[in-house]
Formats: C-alpha cells, sequence, structure tokens
C-alpha cells in the first residue's frame, strides 16, 4: 500500500505538536518517515521540501487548530494520548503486610543536599506507605564525622519538605549511640563478635588468606575489657575495631569478620563520642527497634543484606522483607558530592542549586516540579534491571504538571528594534493561556516599532508578528526595510511566511535566560515581573522558572521545551 509522504508528515508532526506544544525539528520527522518506508531514501532532497511547507503550515496554527486537525487526519492517536495520560501507576504488592501496614525508612547521609539518585529510594518508600498505611521514618545516618557539615541537616530536611514525604518520623543516628554500644556488648558477651587491635593491613593479609587473626580467640572478658579501653580513649584512631565473627573460610573475603565499630578522632557536630558503629550494624539495631517492615533499597546493598544477615541472627531477630532496585545511571549533571563541593569552593559552580548539578535544588531551581520527579521514579519502579534514567521522561512528565498553569509570554533573544512603515498603531490580544480563555489576555500597545529576534529576520521576504500582522521585509542601499502588509493570517501561511514573536518598547523589560548551555540574553513582557518562583512559557522557546526580578531585569532558568 503505497504511501502519502505529506499525510504521513502532517500526522506526525501533528502528534508532536499537539503533546509538546512545539512544533517537531525537521530531521525527527523526516527521519521517522525514512525508517518506516525506506523508498522514499532515494528522494530526500524531495520529502524534505514537502515536510517544510507541513512545518511551517503548522508552525502557524493555534494548539485548538491543531487538535481539530489532527482528531480530523487521525482521531485515534487522540484517544491513545488520553488513555496513556489517564493509566494508573502502580507498584507490585510487597509481600507479607501486615494489618497495620508497613513501616519503611529513608536512610540519607548528610554529606551535602540530596540529589536526583536519592529521589528513587526517598519516592518508593514513600509509595508503599501511602498505599498500605504505616509510618515513615526518616533516619538520618550521621555516624561519620568527617563527612557531615552543619548546614547538611537544614538543606535535607528542606529537600525532604520540597519531595511532599509522608514522614512520621526523624530519627538521628548520631543519638543513638548509647543503644548501639549496648548491642555490641551484647554481641561481645555471646561471643559472636571480638575487639581487633591488629594493624588492618596485617589482618587484611590473614582474612585474604583464610587464617584467623590471634584477637579472635581472645576470652569474653578479654574483649569487653579492651571495649570499654575503646570508649574511655585508651586507644587511638585505627588501634582497635570491633568485627562480628563470620567465617574466616567464606567464599567471599569481604564477608570475613567484617567491622562494626570503629575509632573516629575528627570531631562530630552533635556528640563528644570518639567511637562510632559502621553502616551494617547501625542498621540492623534501627531497622529492628524502629519496626521496620520492608527496606527498598539499591542492588549495590545486596552483599550488605548478607552481612547484616549474620547480626540479625546472633540478636535473634527477624529480618525485614529487602527489595533491591537495579543502578539508575544520570547523564549530564555533576552527582558526585565530593565533585560539587570541590567545583563549589572553585567556583566552578554557584552553589548547590547551580543548573549543571544534579541536586534536588538544582532541579527545581530550573523549574521541574516535585509531582514530575515523583511520577518518573514511580515508572521507573522497583525491578533489579540496570537503567539509565531519561532527562526526556522527567520533562515530559514535568510538563503535564505545568503546562496547566503556566503563563504564555513573549520572550525575544539576540532583540533588533524595527520600525514598521505604514503600520497603523494597535494594541494586540494575547492569550495568557490558549487553553484558558477565562485567565484573559495580554495586552500588547503597538506604536510604529518593536523589537523582534535577529535570526528569525534573516532571508525571508515576509513575517508574520505573532497576534499583530504581518511585514514584508525589503533592502534600501543595504539597510533592511520593514513594511506593513495587513493582518492576513491565510497570506502569511499562503507565503510560508515564519510566525514570530515580538514586544513593543512600551511591554519589554530585560531578561537573561540560563540555559546548562550558557545564557541567553533578551526581552521579554513586563508582566514578567509578577511572576516571581513561578513557571511560564516563553512562546516557542520553552519552559522557564522566573529566579529573580530587579531593577536590572529579569533572570529566568530554562526547563525544557
Amino acid at each position: 500500500m503505497s504511501v502519502d509522504p505529506k499525510q504521513f508528515f502532517y500526522i506526525h508532526a501533528l502528534e508532536n505538536a499537539v503533546e509538546h506544544e512545539n512544533v517537531p525539528k525537521a530531521g525527527a520527522v523526516l527521519g521517522l518517515l525514512m525508517g518506516k518506508h525506506p523508498e522514499f531514501r532515494s528522494r530526500a532532497k524531495e520529502m524534505s521540501a514537502i515536510l517544510n511547507e507541513v512545518l511551517q503550515e503548522i508552525d502557524g496554527m493555534t494548539p485548538a487548530e491543531r487538535r481539530e486537525k489532527l482528531a480530523e487526519m487521525a482521531p485515534e492517536l487522540l484517544d491513545q494520548k488520553k488513555e496513556k495520560k489517564t493509566k494508573e501507576r502502580g507498584l507490585r504488592d510487597l509481600k507479607n503486610v501486615g494489618k497495620d501496614g508497613v513501616v519503611m525508612r529513608f536512610a540519607p547521609n548528610p554529606s551535602g543536599p540530596l540529589h536526583i539518585g536519592h529521589a528513587r529510594a526517598a519516592y518508593l518508600n514513600d509509595y508503599y506507605v501511602r498505599k498500605y498505611g504505616g509510618r515513615y521514618v526518616l533516619r538520618i545516618e550521621d555516624t561519620d564525622a568527617r563527612r557531615v557539615q552543619p548546614e547538611n541537616y537544614g538543606m535535607i530536611l528542606e529537600d525532604i519538605e520540597w519531595l511532599g514525604l509522608k514522614i512520621s518520623e526523624i530519627v538521628y543516628q548520631s543519638d543513638r549511640l548509647d543503644i548501639y554500644y549496648t548491642y555490641c556488648r551484647k554481641l561481645l558477651e555471646s561471643g559472636n563478635a571480638y575487639v581487633c587491635t591488629c594493624d588492618s593491613a596485617a589482618f587484611k593479609l590473614l582474612k585474604d588468606s583464610k587464617k584467623e587473626c590471634p584477637c579472635r580467640n581472645q576470652t569474653v572478658e578479654e574483649n569487653i575489657s579492651l571495649w570499654e579501653k575503646m570508649l574511655d580513649g585508651t586507644f587511638p584512631e585505627g588501634a582497635a575495631t570491633v568485627r562480628v565473627k563470620t567465617g574466616v573460610d567464606l567464599p567471599d573475603p569481604a564477608m570475613r569478620d567484617f567491622s562494626l565499630f570503629r575509632i573516629v578522632e575528627t570531631p562530630h557536630l552533635r556528640t563528644d563520642a570518639r567511637v562510632f558503629p559502621m553502616m551494617n550494624f547501625s542498621v540492623v539495631i534501627d531497622d529492628h527497634l524502629l519496626g521496620i517492615t520492608h527496606v527498598i533499597r539499591g542492588k549495590d546493598h545486596i552483599a550488605n543484606t548478607k552481612r547484616q544477615g549474620f547480626i540479625y541472627d546472633y540478636l535473634g531477630w527477624s529480618q525485614p522483607e529487602f527489595y533491591h532496585y537495579g543502578r539508575m545511571s544520570v547523564g549530564g549533571l555533576v552527582l558526585s558530592t565530593t565533585a560539587m563541593k570541590e567545583g563549589i569552593r572553585a567556583g566552578k559552580y554557584t552553589g548547590w542549586d547551580d543548573i549543571h548539578l544534579g541536586t534536588l535544588r538544582a532541579i527545581a531551581r530550573r523549574g521541574i516540579q516535585a509531582d514530575a520527579v515523583r511520577n518518573s521514579m514511580i515508572d521507573i519502579g522497583v525491578g533489579q534491571t540496570d537503567i539509565a534514567f531519561s532527562w526526556e521522561n522527567l520533562f515530559a512528565e514535568n510538563k503535564q504538571v505545568i503546562d496547566p498553569v503556566a503563563n504564555r509570554y513573549f520572550f525575544v533573544p539576540n532583540p533588533v528594534k524595527c520600525e514598521i512603515k505604514k503600520a497603523p498603531a494597535v494594541t494586540a490580544k494575547a492569550f495568557l493561556h490558549p487553553n484558558d480563555e477565562a485567565r484573559g489576555y495580554r495586552m500588547l500597545d503597538f506604536k510604529g516599532t518593536l523589537y523582534a529576534p535577529e535570526e528569525e529576520l534573516a532571508d525571508v521576504p515576509m513575517v508574520r508578528f505573532k497576534d499583530l500582522f504581518n511585514v514584508r521585509i525589503g533592502d534600501t542601499n543595504g539597510e533592511r526595510v520593514f513594511e506593513y502588509a495587513g493582518t492576513s493570517l491565510e497570506e502569511a501561511r499562503k507565503e510560508k511566511s515564519p510566525i514570530i514573536q515580538w514586544l513593543p518598547e512600551s511591554e519589554k523589560v530585560k531578561c537573561i535566560l540560563l540555559t546548562p548551555e550558557g545564557k541567553q540574553e533578551g526581552l521579554c513582557e513586563i508582566l514578567v515581573r509578577d511572576e516571581l518562583d513561578k513557571v511560564v512559557q516563553f512562546e516557542r522557546v520553552g519552559f522557564a522558572r522566573i529566579d529573580s526580578v530587579s531593577d536590572s531585569g529579569i533572570v529566568a532558568y530554562f526547563a525544557h521545551r
């Protein structure tokens, strides 16, 4: 069955324009045709000319006209999109959920603010608390004084608030050291742990060769005495550690007599203690005493789950239900706390909310909404398959959240002043939102001159200024001349004239649009001053969050198209 390439282009370009409110790039639509119908590859130049005509026409349509046209040509596509939008999101059921629901936990380390990787664990646990009822514990794992800074505690709480998690209680591990000491003593008294004073390098040689260290055979009394010396400051950092007895011949060396406690002499912000638990010990004690029923975490913790099993068994406790999800690689942004700190210190980044970083506060500064992050993470789910995080999916989710509420405005990059000859003074009426007429209009008063994007005026005989009129572009003695050419939209479409944004003298204000690729200077409508900390859509540019408003102008952060 032969395919009409023009109709093919119309349908797929309209589909994209309806969903994203932007006319797609020609290459994407052309590539779609060539991929599905290779018989057209030899006619690429001809196809490209047809496609450009179609895109010009679609560019001149209003959102309502695009939907109407798509409904006429391919109504099933609109139905599919509606069905997709209303699809219920959900995760698989958990095992062994009790009548009182579940008790879940999110356990960040205060080495810095939260980033997009943290959001996955945070929202997956939150999902199940909301689904089954119960409690959600925020546990701040702050037992490593070398990684803790005072401001980090506050930043984590701010990030938690932005995420909108249903937190029931907050626990700081640095407040629970006496509890950890009590259970360490129990393991020493039962003979399931010992205090090791071997040099770390010497212990590693013994462990790797499946040999016991001499400390392993100390009596309970000897171990308790050494433990008390650890607590009273007799030993310096690195001179003693508590180890759990597992098995010196276990296949995995990492499982053999791993550490439970160490001495850290770096001063801690919240305690004078010098002896701190290792993660595998404190996690077991906390999960049991806090009643955690289900644990959802990355599969890089599978080995830790096995290690923790020894401690559960020695203390006679049942383990929670464990679920381990696959790794999520996040490209394009910096996530390493160390790299972020170094970059901020060196002046490479402006702070934790620099848009080149992957922190939640940087993402929020760009106008990404917490609900969009939540939806993206729920869609990713708890499977063990490794995945690459899709920024495009996040942007699509964010658009669904902000599109209904974001007002529309003109932004003119690289503006050039144009005097329009023979043009009448007129007030243009532009919708604040094309799908919500009740919001009203922006009134733009044209009085002879306007500002337009320099690149949009090049190599075209006529343009249409959106919501205003048509203008012919000529040349007199090497100087560009602009002349009024009527108000007919049909004539502009017939001549395939680009429809571009503009600003009158009375309605313009300087605007800097910051993107991860750099900044773009231009002008925007003066009404944007009223949108501080809100997301707007700059027509034909994309969504942006208004970050600051001052006498010198407006600064906005680009989110996405």
